[in-house]
């Protein structure tokens, strides 16, 4: 019998909402990463992008466990001397919900070309609203 491997063209993607509002971000961030790669499929193939699109609302609900507020640091350099710039979780989740969410996804995907294409298909909100209603997303719950 010979491996079966997917084909990017031949994968039907859906479409899913979930609602991040009382949520841990790591916990999310589990779900949403193993969505947008496809492990969740019978026909997930590791070199080829099979996940579906994910819609996230009401990301400024995250909760952020333990410490992390003020202890989990993220990092940027602009690439000039003295150009790091640093901001805390707690800080990050109050100024840009949307970030912190793609960077704990981001974390979690493969770190190349795939993982980029993946990562395309994640769509972060605040609030209820979002621009997906004509694509009729199924509501996710974790």
């Amino acid at each position: 019998m010979k491996t079966f491997f997917a084909k990017e063209q031949d994968v039907t993607r859906e479409w899913y909402l979930i609602d991040a509002d009382s949520k841990v971000l790591g916990h999310l961030a589990v779900e949403v990463a193993r969505r947008l790669k496809g492990k969740h499929k019978a026909i997930y193939t590791p070199h080829a992008d099979t996940g579906d699109f994910i819609v996230v609302i009401n990301a400024e609900k995250t909760i952020l466990t333990g410490k992390k507020e003020t202890d989990k640091i993220y990092y940027r350099h602009s690439g000039y001397p003295g150009g790091l710039k640093q901001i805390s979780a707690g800080k990050l989740l109050d100024e840009s919900p949307e970030k912190l969410i793609m960077k704990a996804v981001k974390g979690m995907l493969p770190k190349n070309s795939l993982g980029r294409r993946m990562l395309k298909k994640l769509k972060v909100y605040r609030g209820n609203k979002h621009r997906h209603e004509a694509q009729m997303p199924q509501s996710l719950e974790i």
